[in-house]
């Protein structure tokens, strides 16, 4: 409780602010009416308004008209806003109107606010019970060794044995009415807390589910990563020592024979004189069913938590599977496109496996120019000499001679392959003039190159020595729509 905590407390803590607040008596008084007197877990927007503007008639009857100006759907929502978080407002699952209920930290404060006022029995007998029935279990609990544990059991068993002698005897012991009332007391108001504590646990499991939540929204790894995570703290909270005592009482009061018999003894109880005099509400005779409705919250709280993860898990293995099969239909639409005449560029562009890096800030170093030297002395006739051969042993292939002769060849026949036409007409320019006519062939429309048949050519070089060249087979005909060659290649 240093003095830094204590100001942090008294600007971020909700019940802080209410304490401080202009109107907390109002707001103090109206929460208690509605929520802690008749335990009531949520209340829908619209019964709440109508409580709330019956309260605030009332107390403009006494204060005056102007005491409390605005609506009362105004002061709700300004009560549940961030700015004072004193309720909280949600919506139900399969419900379209607003639900209200007050947070912990409200419920602290108002708590506080009662024990201020003054108690009409303060009871210290069965609070001292209490310590020493702790003590004694804790230290029983915790005893390693059995002969001790033993020793204590028939101690204890022979304090029962005595006591039922008595009884037999015609002597028993009761409680006085004081120590009576001393015990409902402490009963009551440890009714209430557990109620309160109700509140906290949800609190706790309801700020998992949201930053779940947000987790959920702003993750862009992979789903193993964010589900180890979310799991992790859910584990946390379940495996700490409140989740435990939470588990632990949750099995104890969902068991129906301890429903039976809380019940019984709380009607034996409301009977006894001394208990008549405290006027205790009728709440309490019902107050392990309100502990079972307080329970239940909680256990909705984490079960919406485990169904906005599953819905996670769904979501994204549909969306992974949609984009699947978008792509693929994609890919199917292209193929039924092309189905008849095959595209001339790229069938289809995906996403590539990496970005491409532009930097456009980039300012790289400078390079100064490279800046030639010219002379300026004049050109002189050159008087050197040399062989120049080689300037008359480049080899130069007329096309339109080897037009001439593929036209010449055609007009006794319709067609003539590249092989015949280089046996009526030797290669004089060897592998140079071969090329020619392969490009002559790619040319003219009226040609055909079959790649999958292949014939080999052969000629003389200047050296006389003998070359051949493998290439596809090459027609030369007439017309535009040949018909077929023995190689299978559509001629006429």
């Amino acid at each position: 409780m240093d003095h830094r905590t204590l100001e942090t407390l008294r600007r971020e803590h909700p019940a802080w602010r209410l304490l401080s607040a202009e109107h907390a008596p109002l707001v103090v008084s109206f929460l208690h009416l509605s929520f802690i007197r008749p335990n009531k877990r949520t209340l829908p927007k619209q019964e709440l308004v109508a409580q709330l503007e019956d309260y605030l008639y009332h107390l403009r009857e006494r204060t005056g008209e102007d005491a409390f100006p605005r609506r009362a759907d105004q002061y709700l929502d300004d009560w549940a806003s961030d700015e004072r978080a004193w309720l909280r407002k949600f919506y139900p699952a399969n419900e379209d109107q607003p639900h209200f209920d007050i947070t912990p930290a409200t419920e602290k404060a108002i708590d506080w606010l009662s024990s201020l006022t003054e108690r009409q029995f303060v009871g210290t007998e069965s609070r001292l019970m209490t310590v020493f029935t702790l003590l004694r279990e804790i230290v029983e609990g915790t005893e390693p060794s059995p002969s001790a544990r033993i020793a204590e059991l028939e101690k204890r068993r022979a304090r029962i044995e005595e006591e039922i002698q008595r009884i037999r005897g015609g002597r028993m012991a009761f409680i006085d009415p004081t120590g009576v009332k001393d015990r409902f007391l402490q009963m009551a108001q440890t009714a209430r807390t557990l109620l309160s504590d109700f509140r906290e646990v949800e609190q706790n499991f309801r700020e998992l589910d949201r930053a779940a939540r947000e987790r959920i929204a702003l993750w862009s790894g992979s789903k193993a990563a964010l589900l180890d995570e979310i799991f992790g703290q859910r584990d946390s909270i379940a495996d700490s020592d409140q989740g435990k005592s939470f588990r632990a009482f949750w099995e104890f009061l969902m068991s129906s024979a301890r429903q039976e018999e809380l019940s019984s003894l709380l009607r034996a109880v409301f009977v006894l004189e001394p208990v008549k005099e405290l006027e205790p509400s009728p709440r309490l005779l019902r107050v392990h069913y309100d502990w079972l409705e307080a329970g239940e919250v909680a256990q909705r709280t984490i079960a919406r938590l485990s169904q906005q993860l599953r819905r996670y898990v769904d979501d994204q293995a549909v969306l992974e599977n949609r984009r699947i099969m978008e792509i693929i239909r994609q890919i199917e639409q292209n193929a039924l496109e092309v189905r008849s005449q095959a595209p001339g560029g790229p069938f289809m562009e995906i996403d590539d496996s990496a970005p491409d890096v532009d930097l456009i800030m980039d300012r790289p170093l400078f390079s100064p120019p490279f800046k030639p030297v010219i002379g300026d002395d004049p050109v002189e006739e050159g008087n050197e000499d040399f062989a120049a051969d080689a300037l008359y042993e480049q080899i130069y292939v007329d096309k339109s001679a080897l037009e001439t002769h593929i036209l010449w060849a055609l007009q006794t026949r319709s067609q003539i392959s590249l092989e015949e036409l280089v046996q009526h007409r030797p290669l004089e320019h060897g592998l140079a003039e071969l090329v020619a006519y392969m490009s002559l062939a790619a040319e003219r429309p009226n040609a055909v190159i079959d790649d999958a048949v292949k014939q080999t050519i052969g000629w003389t070089d200047r050296r006389g020595l003998r070359r051949e060249a493998t290439l596809p087979l090459v027609v030369f005909s007439r017309r535009l729509n040949p018909v077929s060659t023995p190689a299978g290649m559509a001629l006429d």
